[in-house]
């Protein structure tokens, strides 16, 4: 019989398991799944195959996938707004906005523009030049600046700068009235994404939008959003509220009827980007020697923050890129006693990597970036004594890594995530750094809900049913297989999300 979305499967039949997670030698296997839980793994036909099926056509059976940092809302709405991509320079990406259509609110949007190494600054009169009375807004692919119009500058009711860039959070702030589009687009964008999601085998995201998350995610499961598991995160404006009402992370959504949607962590953005030249870092930015990022929490109130959401049951996601950041963010978890992870850490200081390990601290990091930054870190990073990017280093002290993309920042999709931290290489260059890369099993375990360390996810009974069918063994596919591996079928709890 064929299967379909939202159909409970009990025997997951003639599957294989990924190489060097495999007692059975490469044989075939059935799965079989009561409860939303693996009861048994056996060899194929071992057992009788009782109730729903579903044949794997000897393809592998992996652990359900995740993407441990995404900005939903933001990410959902990507698709409606212009890729700036490939944008050379300021006056190419005017020129493009110049041809954007005009979305929601009577706004031309676009996103992912990267202006490290454009030969020319951004600033308002080529803006205004190019897009006239529209109000325009180009948002960094890093998120942390946005690029206006003289309309848009006014309409928000920002000065008229000569530059026309706003940074940090005012560029947040931006983005948030960006992405304001009303319950109704929002949900429709995030139900698309999330189908999308699930096409390539992930049952869980983090949400990180900078919002109050909860009635969100609780209006999504009153309509019907069944598609992936959720943890959303509080922002340090909304920490007081969470706290006053009683949230903790592990929670489920007050009033809903599932469990898919839980709270998260505390984030707090303890730094700015790469991108934008605001990480904070040991040493300054080639031709700035006044500028070594910024630090936009205080370490004091830091530290007031994350022993605030601790007491109250709430983990933290410490944003922190530079090497500056990293230390700082390490010294909370270290005086505070609060548990999470560090997202980004895209610069450490030597000294700090076996930190993360002994704190317990865990490193949600975004392999892409590493890709899509090579370039960009070599040039404004090429004076730094600390390490970037150092997945290798990490893991080999015992940290824990957890994989996300950051999207929009970079696509959500594991493979690509797990291809780039493998061979830290992507259209057909050479790799970069590559005695940073992981090897398959790492990078596949980081990029389930556990992470890396002891919590990974695992094909044994008593489980969760939280599986993937793909074509191939992700154990010895190259960089291409992995990138583009096909996906057959998603089920969380053995129910399916996606099915071919």
């Amino acid at each position: 019989m064929t299967r379909a979305r939202g159909d409970e499967v009990a025997v997951v039949a003639d599957v294989r398991l990924p190489g060097g997670a495999d007692p059975f030698g490469g044989a075939l296997v059935d799965v079989h799944i009561a409860q939303g839980r693996i009861r048994d793994v056996a060899p194929a036909a071992a057992l009788p195959r009782r109730g729903s099926v579903l044949d794997g056509g000897g393809a592998w059976l992996i652990p359900g996938l995740w993407d441990h940092h995404v900005h939903t809302v933001q990410w959902a709405l990507s698709a409606q707004r212009l890729d700036l991509s490939s944008a050379a320079s300021a006056a190419h990406a005017a020129r493009l906005m110049s041809e954007a259509p005009v979305v929601t609110g009577g706004r031309r949007v676009g996103c992912g523009f990267r202006d490290g190494l454009w030969p020319d600054a951004p600033t308002r009169a080529v803006l205004d030049a190019m897009t006239g009375e529209v109000p325009t807004y180009l948002v960094n692919a890093d998120l942390h600046s946005v690029w206006l119009n003289g309309a848009a500058l006014r309409r928000e009711g920002l000065p008229l700068d000569d530059a026309g860039v706003v940074r940090e959070e005012p560029a947040f702030e931006i983005s948030r009235r960006l992405n304001d589009v009303g319950a109704q687009a929002a949900d429709r964008a995030v139900a698309e994404m999330a189908a999308a999601a699930a096409a390539r085998g992930v049952v869980g995201l983090v949400d990180f939008d900078m919002a109050w998350n909860e009635d969100a995610w609780a209006r999504r499961l009153a309509a019907g959003f069944d598609v992936l598991r959720i943890e959303f995160g509080i922002y340090p404006a909304d920490l007081e509220r969470a706290l006053d009402e009683g949230l903790r992370t592990g929670d489920v959504v007050r009033g809903a009827t599932s469990d898919l949607v839980r709270v998260g962590a505390l984030k707090a953005i303890t730094d700015g980007s790469l991108g934008t030249r605001t990480a904070a870092c040991s040493h300054a930015y080639p031709g700035d020697p006044h500028n070594h990022g910024t630090l936009t929490i205080a370490p004091n109130e830091l530290r007031r923050l994350m022993t605030a959401a601790t007491a109250g049951g709430i983990r933290c996601a410490i944003h922190a890129i530079g090497d500056v950041a990293n230390t700082h963010a390490l010294d909370a978890f270290a005086a505070t006693g609060a548990w999470g992870s560090i997202e980004h850490a895209q610069l450490v200081a030597h000294a700090d990597l076996p930190r993360f390990a002994r704190l317990g601290v865990a490193v949600s990091v975004q392999p892409e970036h590493a890709v899509d930054d090579r370039d960009l870190t070599d040039e404004l990073w090429a004076q730094q004594t600390a390490l970037a990017y150092p997945l290798r280093a990490l893991s080999d002290t015992g940290a824990t890594l957890r994989f996300g993309s950051d999207a929009p920042v970079a696509p959500l999709d594991p493979w690509a995530a797990m291809a780039s931290a493998v061979w830290r290489a992507r259209d057909g260059r050479e790799p970069w750094h590559i005695e940073q890369s992981l090897d398959a099993a790492t990078a596949l375990a980081a990029s389930t809900r556990g992470g890396s360390g002891p919590g990974s996810a695992m094909i044994e009974p008593g489980a969760v049913a939280d599986l993937v069918v793909c074509a191939h063994d992700p154990m010895t596919a190259t960089e291409q297989t992995l990138r583009g591996m096909p996906v057959a079928a998603t089920m969380i709890g053995g129910r399916l999300t996606h099915v071919v």
